[in-house]
Formats: structure tokens, C-alpha cells, sequence
């Protein structure tokens, strides 16, 4: 990633993925800028960033105020002119209406989580394109309760579904300027995010029993580096892909009888 830059959006604390993911591209070369949304965030993000020597390329954005869009995208095109790549690590949902049943979803709260979770994507990248490098590339955060039915995940699931299917329409629109598109799906994790999803250490512990991968803890490195094949050159035949990073969970239909209670 040496000469290469890029935007990273959504870090929260040094637990989240975008952090594995930025930290990793850092260590490969790659000139980095985040945004953070208020000041709150940015008391967290501004220290991480400090860490790789970005301290100065911080941005706040809120992805659903279209002038601090604008102006991220001013502050962008004054520092660098280009880049190469876009970390999309954004989603938001009351987490009151995460729990219970998914049919009591509010339209107030459907909407928005929309919105920010996955209509967020398509207008950053809408907004960001002509700053985009050919051949470059951009990247989301899903999760598999897209495709399963995730106790207390409810409509972020219907969100990350929807954001997986704009992910391969998106990479047909940026294609013919070689742009890449993809999402990765990361296995249960201690992150800021995942705590507002109830019981969420009851489903960690359950995911941890049943990989098939057991022994070997799923961390932040392993975030990255996937992270880091999906933005560099290492994927330039790779595009409108769901990469699974969870150690095998994504494909087990049921656990081995054995650990089957009556």
C-alpha cells in the first residue's frame, strides 16, 4: 500500500474493525484519513489516529448531513487531489428496538437504519468518485445475520441484507473505471457495536463453541489482514464479494449432535 491513500469511516475505539483494518493498511504503507462524527468520537478516534502519525486528517462527518459530506470530500480533494481506497465501518439502529421481535420494528427507526447503515455507502461513494483513482478500491462492514435470522439483530440484519445487494449493483456501476467494490463479514467480536445487540455475549459464546476453527481466537489482526487483501492489488480479479472472516461459523446449518442438548 506504499504511495496508496485512502478514507477510513467509522472507527469508533481501538476494538473496532476499522481500526484492525487501518492499522493494518498504516503498516503497509498506506497514508490514511478518518472521520469521526462530533466531538465525542472524535476524543476516541483523534489518539488512534495520532498513533500512525494521522493526527492531522481527521474529519467530521456526519454521513447523513450532506454539507459535512461536501466538506469531507473539500478536505479530501485540497490535501491529497486523489485516493486510492474507502473504509465504510458505519450503521446505526436503536438498540431498544433491536431487541424483542422484529416485526415491532418502528417505521421512524426502519427508515433510519436504512439510511445510515446501508443508503450511507451509496452516497459517500456517489459523493467521492471523482476523487477516486481507477483501478481503486472501497470496502463495507457486514455481518451474517444478513442471511440468518440473528436473535436481537432484527432490522440491521434487513440493513446489512440491503447493503450486500448494493454492494454488487455498485460494482457493476464503478467497474468499467476498474473500481472495486466489496464487503467483509466478520465472525462475533467484543466491539462497541456489538455490544448494543442484546445478549451479545451468549451468541459470542455459542459461536466460539461451534466454529470449526476452535482454537484459534478471531482478533482484530485477522480483520485486517483481510482488510488489507480486499483494498490492495493482492484482489484486482475480486469484486461484489461477501468475504467471510469468522473462522467458519458462516457455514455451519447446525452444531455436531454431540453438543446437542435433549
Amino acid at each position: 500500500m506504499i504511495g496508496k491513500k485512502g478514507l477510513v469511516m467509522g472507527v469508533a475505539n481501538d476494538h473496532s474493525l476499522a481500526w484492525g483494518i487501518a492499522n493494518k493498511l498504516h503498516q503497509s504503507g498506506a497514508d490514511i484519513a478518518f472521520t469521526y462524527q462530533g466531538e465525542t468520537f472524535k476524543k476516541r478516534v483523534e489518539p488512534l489516529a495520532n498513533s500512525i502519525n494521522c493526527g492531522e486528517n481527521l474529519i467530521d462527518c456526519d454521513v447523513l448531513n450532506e454539507n459535512e459530506l461536501i466538506n469531507a470530500y473539500d478536505f479530501i480533494k485540497e490535501k491529497w487531489g486523489q485516493i486510492d481506497f474507502i473504509v465504510h465501518s458505519i450503521a446505526h439502529s436503536d438498540k431498544n428496538e433491536l431487541n424483542g421481535k422484529y416485526i415491532d420494528t418502528s417505521r421512524e427507526n426502519f427508515l433510519k437504519t436504512l439510511e445510515v447503515s446501508c443508503f450511507s455507502l451509496t452516497n459517500i461513494i456517489k459523493t467521492f468518485e471523482p476523487l477516486i483513482n481507477d483501478n481503486g478500491s472501497i470496502l463495507t462492514l457486514t455481518y451474517g445475520g444478513s442471511e440468518r435470522v440473528i436473535p436481537n439483530y432484527n432490522v440491521m440484519g434487513v440493513a446489512k441484507a440491503a447493503l450486500e445487494s448494493s454492494v454488487r449493483y455498485l460494482a457493476v456501476d464503478l467497474g468499467d473505471r476498474g473500481i472495486r467494490i466489496n464487503a467483509l463479514s466478520a465472525g462475533m467480536m467484543r466491539t462497541l457495536a456489538g455490544s448494543a445487540v442484546k445478549n451479545a455475549r451468549s451468541m459470542f459464546n455459542f459461536a466460539e463453541k461451534h466454529k470449526p476453527l476452535k482454537n484459534i481466537p478471531l482478533d482484530l489482526e485477522d480483520i485486517g489482514s483481510s482488510g488489507l487483501y480486499l483494498l490492495s492489488d493482492l484482489s484486482r480479479g475480486v469484486t461484489g464479494e461477501i468475504h467471510y472472516v469468522d473462522q467458519g461459523y458462516n457455514f455451519i446449518g447446525m452444531p455436531k449432535t454431540d453438543n446437542l442438548k435433549d
